[in-house]
């Protein structure tokens, strides 16, 4: 039982003792962690485009008077206070004091880049990191297209290439004014030099006539690059070429209303293609007038006779294909009926003629139907009128007359007897009856 008791005290003393060293090693991580609080080391990252300066500061809060120090990425001390052990001029100091070591690197280049340890001596000494970020702006890009000249309605493929640049840059395309979506993007880190990196994005369009002459733009955009003319030297145009089959107008220079005979007709043909397309005038189906001028584009008939009526075309072609206009022709008689002159019109919205140019054809307004209409009633109403006082007259003159003067007188003696005996004689003239009709 003794020996129990013993081993019993042994082994509470032993616990005694372990929680007592636990205690303090607990009361001296307090103490650090109080000591820490109370000076805080800071530091900020740096971003900075290759060549310019950047600057590293570190900064101290209640700061008891501890030395502070700068390292590299490879942990050599560049300043020590106010002392810069390393041998490279371009480390400056900017300020130092009891509260902040800050540092400048002139003429930055992608070896620089890294973390830096800002270090503050206290017990245990306390670190900050900041890092140093190069940023290299690509080269001018280079585009090229897999067709110099291309037809309307094919595809034509740009590739636009930008090399050396960190981060990989980004493209974007334009046609004209037009934003365009790329077809493909990749980048790749650059074989001659680590951390840089190439990018390539190639755009596919189908092209129209209305494309021609139109610039494709690439344009690089890198965080590096921020000044707006540097960022107009970051990019590259090319061109298109675009050929297409003309397309074609027949208009009629002279006469401006319907074609008649003794006129002279001028038309013109307006061809617009790439190539320059070839015009050629024809007559569909009959040869053309011996006396038809051509030169080029126009076509010119004088002295216009109904035998030149007919169909006449301006077909245009290139190597491209080839298109035509048509003009019909006919030709209308010389008007030989002199308009009325005895009514003067004197509204403000006088007829019109319709007329189309293209077939010479003339359209008479409303208002001359009107005219002759209410020429051919007045005509007709006359005639009429005419008709009825030549009837009624004629009959008015027109009549058979019985009368019984001559009965009783043809046994009669003389002439005086046969008055005398004769029915209706003046002895029953009160009798005698007339019939008009």
């Amino acid at each position: 039982m003794a020996m129990l008791g013993a081993a019993v005290a042994v082994g509470a003393s032993y616990h005694l003792l372990a929680l007592a060293v636990w205690a303090l090693f607990i009361a001296k991580g307090t103490a650090q962690e109080i000591e820490v609080d109370a000076q805080s080391l800071v530091t900020d990252d740096v971003v900075v485009v290759e060549g310019e300066v950047a600057t590293i500061s570190c900064r101290v809060k209640n700061n008891d008077d501890s030395v502070i120090q700068l390292l590299n990425p490879s942990r050599q001390t560049i300043y020590f206070r106010e002392v810069r052990p390393l041998k490279d001029n371009r480390f400056q100091l900017v300020n130092f004091s009891s509260s902040e070591l800050r540092v400048s690197l002139s003429n930055v280049s992608l070896v620089d880049e890294g973390r830096y340890v800002c270090q503050l001596y206290t017990d245990p000494p306390q670190e900050a990191f900041a890092t140093i970020t190069v940023l290299v702006p690509p080269e001018m890009p280079t585009i090229d297209a897999n067709k110099d000249v291309v037809k309307e309605g094919e595809e034509v493929e740009f590739t636009c290439t930008t090399s050396g640049g960190k981060p990989a840059a980004a493209i974007k395309w334009l046609k004209g004014d037009e934003e365009m979506e790329e077809s493909t993007s990749s980048f790749e880190e650059d074989p001659k030099e680590e951390k840089l990196f190439n990018v390539t994005s190639t755009l596919v369009l189908r092209v129209s006539r209305l494309d021609d002459g139109l610039p494709v733009t690439c344009q690089v955009h890198h965080p590096a690059v921020r000044d707006l003319q540097a960022m107009k030297d970051l990019q590259t145009q090319r061109y298109l070429d675009v050929q297409y089959k003309p397309q074609v107008q027949v208009t009629v220079s002279y006469p401006q209303g319907p074609t008649r005979e003794g006129d002279t007709l001028e038309l013109t043909c307006i061809a617009n293609g790439k190539p320059q397309p070839t015009l050629r005038w024809l007559r569909l189906d009959e040869e053309m007038p011996e006396r038809a001028i051509i030169s080029v584009e126009n076509l010119v008939l004088e002295s216009l006779n109904k035998s030149d009526n007919g169909t006449y075309r301006c077909r245009a072609y290139n190597e491209i294909g080839e298109s035509y206009d048509d003009y019909l022709l006919h030709v209308y008689d010389v008007p030989t009926t002199p308009l009325p002159t005895t009514t003067t019109i004197t509204s403000t919205n006088m007829p019109t003629i319709s007329q189309d140019s293209r077939a010479g054809t003339e359209v008479p307004g409303s208002v001359d139907h009107a005219v002759i209409g209410g020429v051919v009633a007045v005509v007709v109403f006359a005639i009429l009128c005419l008709l009825i006082v030549l009837g009624r007259y004629f009959a008015r003159h027109k009549g058979t007359y019985f009368t019984h003067e001559a009965k009783g007188a043809d046994d009669a003696a003389d002439a005086d007897t046969a008055i005398i005996n004769a029915e209706g004689g003046q002895n029953n003239s009160d009798e005698k009856k007339e019939y008009f009709i």
